[in-house]
């Protein structure tokens, strides 16, 4: 399924949620940095022969682990560094200290660091020989780097790719676990595609089998959410996961971006749910408030 392309979330919902503001403010600085370092490094990366991928798409193996597909990721990891690079140069700002001093301090590392492209490439595909500074940060402009730069190929994978013999509980392009879903199509065929928050890949799955331990309940779970139309919290009463879920389409770049819901991650812990989902964000653990109240503050859009 076509993956939604990353935008600013419209200013209706940022006025409806104010204490998503900061966030929205810090991605939207990350992706005008990501499209002026593009713009001087227009290197995106190419379709591979399909053709010769086909056997390990049958066998499960994601488009960017196959050895089949030989898909180059180093020029993502390129783009990775001279992202940092441009954001550590940037005049500081008070509200951001900390964000600020880390991305000096990941600039600085990446700096010393021979064949840093690469190794950041093979990073976020899982590689652990590479031990960054500030990881979370890594992971999360590492993401948004190769996001962008994959942007072509994920929609060419899109169109080639045959969903029913996916059907996997990871994401076909780069192995991921969900960071959401959405509900597709009419009442008595709908369906439900899993989103991808790395890669921004959309794909196919069982409409109610658990996505994270397997078990099929026939019905998920789910929550509903006063003065949230079109979202909701599907949860799994086996293993207690849960994925937020867009019930809706034609809103997928503000629905489906994961940092604009991060107020129903908090909803669905205060009721004793476990977020299993992928996620570039990480909340405050701080206490919280009584759940009609105003969700506590936010964190930067970083995992620890």
């Amino acid at each position: 399924m076509s993956p939604p392309v990353p935008a600013r979330a419209p200013e209706a919902w940022l006025e409806a949620h104010s204490y998503l503001r900061p966030v929205a403010e810090l991605c939207a600085r990350v992706e005008r940095a990501t499209t002026a370092v593009a713009a001087l490094e227009p290197r995106l990366a190419p379709a591979p022969r399909f053709e010769d991928y086909q056997a390990d798409y049958l066998a499960g193996v994601p488009l960017l682990q196959s050895a089949d597909a030989a898909v180059d990721l180093e020029a993502a990891g390129e783009l990775t560094r001279s992202l940092v690079a441009r954001l550590a140069a940037e005049p500081p700002d008070d509200s951001r200290a900390a964000f600020a001093a880390d991305v000096r301090a990941l600039d600085d590392a990446l700096r010393r660091e021979p064949d840093a492209a690469r190794r950041i490439s093979a990073w976020l595909l899982g590689d652990d020989a590479f031990s960054p500074p500030s990881p979370g940060l890594l992971l999360y402009l590492g993401w948004a780097a190769a996001a962008f730069h994959l942007r072509p190929l994920v929609s060419a994978f899109d169109a080639w790719r045959d969903e029913e013999k996916w059907l996997r509980r990871y994401c076909p392009t780069c192995g991921s676990s969900p960071s959401m879903a959405q509900l597709v199509g009419t009442d008595t065929g709908r369906k439900r595609l899993l989103s991808c928050g790395h890669c921004g890949t959309r794909w196919q799955f069982h409409r109610t089998t658990c996505p994270y331990c397997g078990t099929d309940n026939q019905r998920l779970a789910s929550v509903a959410l006063d003065g949230e139309p079109g979202l909701r919290i599907d949860y799994c009463e086996s293993c207690r996961g849960y994925l937020k879920t867009y019930d809706g389409q034609g809103d997928e770049g503000t629905m489906l971006s994961d940092w604009t819901t991060l107020h129903l991650d908090l909803i669905a812990q205060d009721r004793g749910l476990k977020r299993l989902a992928t996620s570039l964000y990480a909340l405050d653990p701080g206490p919280s408030p009584e759940p009609a109240a105003a969700p506590r503050a936010l964190g930067l859009p970083v995992l620890q």
